[in-house]
């Protein structure tokens, strides 16, 4: 068979499509980054036309163009949490605030073939808008966040995602030396807070948006 790399995703994410579905996920597949965006800007933004629109600290987010392109808005609301021009009292306000808006977008850390999502947060701000607040929710995820189980999930975020994301953000973390979860008691811990949501609630609130490529931690 030629390309046996793609045939193999393809299936594993249409099984992890009907699995999301299941669990009462909209769910959306991309071939890439770019067409995760086009999927956002053309298809679920214009469906649920929202007034306002934040987002959590994603690099998924952000490698697919979507914060380019969304901070240039000027038909609705934007309220940036990652803007670097301000202050981080006024940061963490913006991270409060964007828990009220229409549409909210964020990454996952894991999801599990039995279609789980499932997250590790520092201040909270990214899983909060997932669980609660928001009207509507887009969870965009990469392929490499698929793991088999709830026990593969935890060990992926404790032992690479995490540690990886203390070395990124220049943390006082004993993790960034061991690049392993040492399970410190640091004031710069970044792992404070689990989620994993089983299903959607209501159904369809959140979208997620499956991309066939690797992105994010």
């Amino acid at each position: 068979m030629e390309k046996p790399t793609e045939h193999f995703w393809q299936i594993r994410l249409n099984d992890l499509k009907k699995e999301l579905e299941t669990n009462n996920f909209e769910v959306f597949l991309a071939e890439d980054g770019a067409a995760a965006k086009k999927i956002v800007m053309e298809n679920i933004i214009p469906a649920i036309q929202p007034k306002s629109i934040s987002w959590g600290g994603s690099l998924t987010f952000f490698a697919t163009g979507l914060y380019e392109a969304l901070t240039n808005r000027a038909d609705m609301e934007i309220l940036d949490t990652q803007d670097k021009t301000i202050s981080p009292e006024q940061a963490y306000e913006r991270r409060r605030q964007s828990l009220l808006v229409d549409l909210f977008i964020a990454g996952t850390n894991a999801v599990t073939e039995a279609g789980q999502l499932v997250n590790l947060d520092m201040v909270g701000n990214r899983i909060g808008g997932l669980t609660f607040g928001p009207k509507n929710v887009v969870v965009l995820v990469g392929r490499n966040k698929i793991v088999c189980d709830l026990k593969e999930a935890i060990f992926r975020i404790k032992n690479y995602a995490a540690p990886t994301n203390a070395i990124r953000l220049d943390k006082k973390t004993p993790c960034t030396k061991t690049a392993y979860c040492e399970e410190c008691s640091s004031p710069d811990r970044i792992c404070n807070t689990w989620t994993i949501t089983e299903k959607s609630f209501p159904k369809g609130r959140v979208r997620v948006v499956l991309i066939n490529e690797s992105l994010g931690l």
